[in-house]
């Protein structure tokens, strides 16, 4: 039976199905433990091994994070042990999109978290610090220079984060490395030693949740909707309310700032507010043997009782992640946007879901990578005005919203 077979069997157990019931005395008994450690790594590792995206892209070793890892999930002493040997398998792919979803408190977290670092000299300089966050509220700014992470120097914090299954050195890997050093582990509180700070304690921020929709209007009436996630479903009508608001704004920004992702079902819809006929907005592949597959077209229908069709402009920063780097990019690729902002999160793919059969531990891992409609990778999307790191991404937006009313 293969993998899939065994799957659709388990779901027709989950729904109801009527099955021939065992004696007692016959049923089977549940294996031994490390024997179920075994068998739920294997399954992550197989899943990976045929459908991950990226191995093209990776210096990773993945026969080698077998021979490595198995052998300590073999080991690990409890189901956590487990989650947090599959969190350093993982990681040894150095994609934030491919992690342990469920899992217990303390395990590492995949970076980028609150913080992006680079090497220096005397330790990880800060180059960008994520609003809101429990960096930003303990004062962290970008220049400031992390000597040690929870009494640890970052020196010797980095040779422990290093991966150790790559078949050659690749900058991304270190970069992943670095940044999992101050990203900390989940649900937990850091402490830094900052250069010319000393020590300064990071808490696990409590906030509340701003909405996932909201609009104003800017100076000179140009409106703005911020879109906080695209993973509520709720979104698309909120954000029709506030486009209808906004219908006779001269122009539109659109803030996808510090947006973590969602769905295409949610960002698709709100696309097509502004064409008029159906319009490709993405390319995408997935895995075919140990290649991918060709492309196929990903289109969006036009929606709603009215297009808007004065400029929009669609902020980003290095935390707009995932769907929320496809829908700049699918609005630039519909004709219907232009981008001001910083580089985004560079994740590349789509994900697809993996819950591991015995312990039940929910994983995800990208599947099927992302092209703009000239067959460009996601992952190096470029906004068309880019705005330094710490600079004010709004006003650059505002500046290019007005440059686009006046050239119409």
């Amino acid at each position: 039976m293969t993998m899939i077979d065994r799957r659709a069997a388990l779901r027709g157990l989950a729904a109801g199905l009527a099955l021939p019931a065992l004696p007692l005395a016959v049923r089977a008994k549940e294996p031994p433990r490390d024997v179920t450690l075994a068998q739920d790594f294997d399954e992550m590792w197989e899943t990976l091994r045929d459908r991950y995206c990226f191995f093209g892209e990776k210096a990773t070793d993945w026969d080698k994070v077998r021979r490595v890892y198995r052998p300590r999930a073999i080991a690990a002493p409890s189901w956590n042990d487990l989650a947090h040997v599959l969190r350093a398998a993982l990681g040894e792919l150095y994609d934030p999109h491919t992690s342990v979803r469920s899992g217990p408190n303390g395990i590492a977290r995949m970076p980028p978290f609150d913080l992006l670092v680079e090497r220096s000299a005397s330790g990880l300089r800060i180059t960008n610090v994520a609003p809101d966050s429990g960096a930003s509220a303990a004062g962290l700014a970008i220049g400031d220079v992390v000597t040690a992470v929870d009494g640890v120097a970052v020196g010797e914090a980095i040779k422990a984060a290093a991966l150790t299954c790559l078949a050659r050195p690749d900058p991304a890997a270190d970069q992943f490395a670095i940044n999992a050093v101050v990203a900390g582990k989940r649900a937990m509180a850091r402490q830094f030693t900052v250069a010319g700070k000393g020590e300064v304690a990071l808490p696990i921020p409590q906030r509340d949740e701003p909405p996932t929709i909201a609009h104003r209007r800017l100076e000179g009436g140009i409106g703005l909707i911020a879109i906080r996630s695209f993973g509520d479903y709720a979104a698309t009508g909120a954000f029709d309310a506030a486009l209808a608001q906004l219908r006779d704004a001269p122009a539109l920004i659109i803030d996808v700032r510090g947006n973590g992702g969602g769905d295409t079902a949610v960002a698709r819809p709100i696309m097509g507010r502004f064409i008029t006929t159906r319009a490709p907005y993405a390319l995408m592949r997935r895995r075919a043997g140990r290649g991918l597959s060709a492309p196929w077209t990903e289109w969006v229908e036009p929606r709603g009782p009215f297009t808007y069709d004065r400029p929009v402009i669609v902020l980003c920063d290095r935390w707009s992640a995932s769907m929320a780097e496809g829908f700049p990019m699918g609005m630039r690729g519909l004709g219907r946007a232009r981008i001001v902002g910083t580089p985004m999160m560079q994740l590349g793919a789509a994900v697809f879901p993996l819950r591991l059969d015995r312990t039940g531990f929910e994983l995800q891992y990208s599947a099927e990578p992302v092209y703009d409609v000239a067959d460009r990778p996601r992952w190096q999307l470029v906004p068309d005005v880019l705005v330094p790191d710490g600079a004010d991404i709004l006003a650059a937006g505002l500046a290019e919203a007005r440059r686009m009313v006046t050239a119409r």
